[in-house]
């Protein structure tokens, strides 16, 4: 007798805990003297059983909810929490002063999550594996968890200032923000010098010190580098005792495959670490002075690894990676993801990759000053949010690693993609999952709702969340914990297959409903369709669209859920004494849904609770009502979408030579009053003008034989069989390479009329004062009586700045105002969507003619003022970078020159790129300037005099006068 999958997803728990140290015991025959760490299985509670009870020392400290393949865990926590609320009576003294047990899992072998119910917002995160029974016990002798500590780092113990520059002050002040609200991975992005290393080693103090990290490690890119950083950590003084970092802690820079129990920081490589991890004894000394990347090329297969009881997940509290190459977020992911850890990222060029492993928690640009979001008007609007991967789709290119995710089991495997992967919005969420897409349209809500939505709240507002199917809400759920920085308890998914706890079984989460709708905490349930219609939530103020609607009907019916109102005093009941009144509410449209076309029908599937075998065996069995036959339909052609060549044409085979959308139409053509009328007709002369109406029992009789006709495939049980083998092999892309952007987000016409507003004031703000500033004084002047230098251009913009209409950084809102106003974005391909370059046009009635908008790339540097200032003052009729303008300029120089018969050497040419690159950031060229990089490592100004002899002076004023003027 075959397994069922509960009893396999036991074995496979089983295993998982033995592998940790867990000795595993049937509650009748507890032995608790049997080892330190027990895991019981079936334990009878106060309440209901637990499937697995863990003691150690006999004390009851964790509780494991066990679940078959696939199930989707978001909603099983609620189970494993009742469990640790009601202890056994037997070992009901045996945890003194608490009743609630602190460590809860939830797995089905294939996927784990793990909870410390202690923590301020208890959160579950996925795991790798189980941890050990010592570890347990070590976190509850401490006197509060590490979150705990994390979040009360920053306000604790203040960061000192002595010893660290601003950026380094920022990075680590943004960093601790970010452990406060519980963000598992963070990147600090800091340019090359500015000691990104030194702030690894200041923040690491902190961490061991003041929120008790008991192991931290650090990954760098080859071993060399590993001695770069056991070097800053040996010099660094920790600068509230001004003792030595390793005076006070061991640092081991791994060169054996030996760890050091003690050492509370261990340096090593990425590949070294895999070599450990795999139990190898010994390490091939070359190979760790090998790049990551060189590896990965050498040897392509995914670094799959296994639980090591020597080097368990709980092994490192942190892991910082320092400048390591992209392939180590791909290629070598499971490695780092192996670890129960908080991921730090350094690097001073983060890769798109980079940005998305680490989930856009980019804590830190040095270079960058942070968007500010658009404010907007009061009132029912529809705020629109539009990304780049929404809108177009996206393309994942060959030689990437990507997750394949089974969408029956959701087991993930390892994939090298081999061609490259393009896909259109519509693959979103169901073939294709891109992460940073569900991130960015909610991090894009979230920012929104204290400046655009609803400013001076406490509390989320009460958010509905509308997804296209179980796994998108599955997905959505742990994104909005993960953005809002939240707990469980913040953000739960209603759909048909929640689980209650109580009854032990999938149903239509009626409890969980009544929770939204009276619970201060739960601020925003993930939904399908179970909340779409007839469900009384008058709470809500927020509903966000994240799946397309076309039923007009079943929109409006949607959109309802957001009209109903109450009073002041029942809103503040759930939402806050600053929620006042619910005078609006607000739909957020992630997908276009008010703008898609709608059309009257219904939703094609009407029974989402009966899983594909079922529904295929009822057919089969005879049901033949339009509820199961439309629904089956729907299936069909949603899994024909899915399939690829090969598979279609194995399932062809089976039905006789018809794809499954023909077998799809046949299905509905069964209920379609046209082509009933069509069968029932009787055989006529074709010359005849007037057909007779069939009768009610040839209409009767022709249904049955589309009925018939249309059912007759699904008798085969090979077929069924084949069909839902092909719908549980269906697999999803999880797309961890792409970035998504956001292109809008705000209400179209209060953003635009905002954007003009702002751009009108800049041009105020211009005339105003170009009598009193230096740089509006030449800029003004035609032509310019003087040149320009940097420090007139950072004086206009240090004013700029005092100016609050215009934000801290001036340059980038008013730029940003005129492309909001001026763009119409162009996109050639879907392989051009994420780096298309936008054309943008535009008319403004303070302007006598029309200009356009360029491109905008990199960081607006404040020689980008003189860009603004020109097209501000209709000087240019491209708004476009600095830089950019003076390559245009440079480029018509050469070509004069060559007219006139004048040229450059190779050599006299690259130097005079490397003098167009200076003006271009620096706005003039000076003989001074030839002391200093890049021009003093080819010889500096004596070289110069060689290369152009007498007429170095006067080509120098040439370009000084071309390329800026």
């Amino acid at each position: 007798m075959s397994e069922t999958p509960e009893q396999l997803a036991r074995e496979h728990i089983d295993a998982l805990l033995i592998a940790a140290g867990w000795v595993i015991q049937d509650y009748r025959a507890f032995n608790p003297g049997a080892a330190r760490g027990i895991a019981l299985r079936e334990v009878p509670l106060e309440s209901g059983r637990c499937d697995y009870l863990l003691l150690v020392d006999r004390l009851p400290l964790g509780v494991i909810e066990a679940k078959k393949e696939g199930t989707t865990l978001s909603t099983v926590s609620e189970q494993s929490a009742h469990y640790g609320e009601n202890r056994p009576d037997f070992l009901a003294n045996l945890l003194p002063g608490t009743k609630k047990i602190p460590f809860a899992y939830e797995s089905t072998g294939v996927e784990t999550l793990f909870r410390d119910e202690r923590d301020p917002h208890p959160r579950s995160r996925r795991v790798f594996a189980f941890h050990q029974p010592a570890t347990l016990a070590a976190w509850l002798a401490e006197p509060d968890t590490l979150r705990a500590r994390l979040a009360a780092l920053p306000a604790a113990h203040p960061l000192p200032t002595t010893h660290l520059r601003a950026c380094q002050l920022e990075a680590i002040i943004s960093l601790e923000a970010s452990f406060a609200d519980d963000r598992l991975r963070a990147l600090i992005q800091m340019a090359t010098g500015a000691g990104k290393t030194y702030t690894a080693c200041a923040f690491t103090y902190r961490l061991i010190k003041f929120a008790g990290a008991r192991r931290v490690l650090f990954l760098v890119d080859r071993g060399n580098l590993g001695k770069q950083a056991k070097g800053e950590f040996d010099q660094f003084v920790a600068p509230d005792t001004g003792r030595k970092f390793t005076e006070v802690y061991n640092v081991q820079h791994l060169t054996s495959n030996s760890l050091d129990t003690v050492a509370r920081v261990t340096i090593c490589t990425i590949q070294r670490l895999y070599s450990i991890l795999r139990g190898e004894a010994e390490f091939d000394e070359d190979l760790d002075e090998k790049s990551a990347a060189d590896l990965s090329a050498a040897d392509a297969r995914p670094k799959d690894v296994a639980y090591n009881a020597a080097i368990p997940l709980e092994a490192f509290d942190f892991i910082v990676t320092d400048e390591c190459h992209r392939s180590i977020y791909g290629l070598w992911r499971q490695v780092l993801e192996y670890f129960d850890a908080h991921l730090i990222g350094l690097t001073a060029t983060p890769s798109q990759q980079t940005v998305a492993f680490f989930r856009q928690n980019l804590v830190m640009e040095y270079t960058h000053e942070r968007a500010v979001a658009d404010r907007v008007n009061v009132g029912y609007e529809v705020y629109r949010i539009k990304t780049e991967v929404t809108a177009r789709g996206g393309l994942i290119e060959k030689g990437f690693y990507i997750d394949r995710r089974s969408k029956e089991t959701r087991a993930r495997r390892l994939a090298l993609l081999d061609e490259d992967l393009p896909f259109a919005a519509n693959d979103l969420d169901r073939s294709v999952v891109v992460e940073s897409q569900i991130r960015t349209v909610l991090t894009a809500y979230r920012d929104a709702l204290g400046t655009d939505l609803f400013p001076g709240r406490t509390l989320v507002p009460k958010t509905l969340i509308f997804a296209k199917d179980d796994s998108h809400a599955e997905d959505i759920v742990f994104i909005v914990r993960e953005v809002f920085g939240r707990g469980n308890d913040f953000a739960k998914k209603i759909t048909y297959k929640s689980y209650n706890p109580e009854t032990k079984r999938y149903e239509k989460s009626e409890n969980l409903i009544a929770e939204f709708r009276t619970s201060p905490t739960l601020r925003i349930a993930v939904t399908v369709d179970m909340i779409a219609t007839g469900t009384d939530i008058k709470p809500l103020e927020v509903l966000l669209f994240m799946r397309d609607v076309r039923s007009r009907t079943f929109f409006e019916q949607m959109k309802g859920r957001g009209t109903r109102v109450l009073t002041p005093t029942d809103l503040q009941a759930v939402s806050g004494e600053d929620a006042r009144a619910k005078t609006h509410f607000v739909i957020v449209d992630a997908v276009g849904v008010c703008e898609s076309d709608k059309t009257e029908s219904r939703p094609l599937e009407r029974q989402p609770t009966v899983n594909f075998p079922t529904l295929l065996l009822g057919v089969a069995l005879g049901k033949r009502d339009e509820d199961t036959l439309t629904t089956l339909a729907g299936r069909l052609t949603r899994l024909d979408q899915q399939l690829n060549r090969a598979e279609a044409k194995k399932l062809s085979e089976l039905t006789g030579g018809k794809s499954l959308g023909e077998l799809a139409k046949a299905l509905l053509n069964a209920f379609d009053p046209d082509e009933i009328d069509r069968r029932a007709r009787p055989c006529v002369d074709a010359s005849s003008a007037l057909l007779p109406e069939p009768t009610p029992a040839e209409i009767e009789s022709a249904k049955r034989d589309l009925l018939t006709t249309a059912c007759a495939p699904f008798d085969n049980p090979v077929l069924r069989d084949a069909l839902a083998k092909a719908k549980q092999d269906a697999e999803q892309t999880i797309d961890t390479v792409t970035v998504d952007r956001v292109e809008f987000a705000g209400f179209d016409a209060a953003a635009k009329e905002k954007a003009a507003s702002l751009t009108q004031s800049f041009r105020a703000y211009l005339e105003a004062h170009k009598a009193e500033i230096a740089a509006l004084q030449i800029l003004y002047s035609r032509p310019y009586k003087q040149r320009l230098n940097e420090d007139m251009l950072k004086d206009l913009e240090a004013k700029l700045k005092q100016e609050p209409t215009f934000g801290p950084d001036p340059v980038n809102t008013v730029w940003r105002a005129f492309e909001q106003i001026q763009r119409v974005p162009t996109v050639s391909s879907v392989s051009d969507s994420l780096t298309h370059t936008q054309g943008k046009q535009a008319s403004d009635s303070s302007v006598s003619s029309v200009y356009s908008v360029g491109k905008k790339s990199g960081v607006r540097r404040f020689a980008d003022l003189v860009s603004l200032v020109r097209f501000a003052l209709s000087q240019q009729p491209v708004l476009e970078p600095f830089a950019d303008s003076v390559q245009a300029r440079f480029d018509s120089w050469i070509e004069q020159k060559a007219a006139s018969g004048t040229k450059f050497s190779a050599e006299q040419r690259a130097w005079l790129e490397l003098i167009r690159d200076h003006v271009s950031t620096s706005l003039a060229i000076e003989a001074d300037d030839f002391g200093f990089s890049p021009f003093a490592q080819r010889g500096g100004l004596g070289r110069a005099h060689q290369l152009f002899g007498a007429q170095l002076p006067t080509l120098l004023d040439e370009l000084n006068h071309q390329l800026v003027a």
